[in-house]
């Protein structure tokens, strides 16, 4: 696999989200997401930047162009420095929130995702790494 693009923004205001939300459908567009996929990994995007924002107290987001052969991807990493996630498998889990969300975020960014990756330490942080392939 290689990685054709790669560039970073912040998430720390709520403009930010809307920024990444964009940036997201402009580079699905550019490797030919169909509109589905589209809808799904910006959806996704929107979910994760949020979260970043809300619960991790803002942070970047790393979008990756990528090729595998004739298959064309987009990479996304959400990384904070926020209090970190105790325990994923409950924040996993359908309508558990640590605040007063949905609790419909990290679960639905994974399904709406063809690869989905958490790590978090408390006190120290949290990643998640989601891909759409075309």
């Amino acid at each position: 696999m290689t990685v054709t693009r790669t560039e970073t923004l912040p998430v720390r205001s709520g403009d930010d989200v809307v920024r990444v939300r964009q940036r997201v459908r402009a580079l699905a567009v550019e490797i030919g997401l169909g509109l589905v996929d589209q809808t799904k990994i910006i959806t996704a995007a929107s979910e994760l930047a949020r979260n970043t924002l809300d619960y991790g107290g803002g942070g970047d987001v790393l979008l990756e162009t990528l090729q595998a052969g004739i298959r064309k991807g987009l990479r996304l990493t959400f990384e904070d420095q926020g209090p970190g996630i105790a325990d994923i498998a409950q924040a996993m889990t359908d309508h558990y929130t640590s605040g007063g969300g949905l609790g419909l975020g990290l679960g639905g960014a994974k399904r709406l995702s063809n690869e989905f990756h958490i790590e978090s330490t408390p006190g120290s942080g949290t990643r998640v790494t989601i891909a759409r392939w075309k």
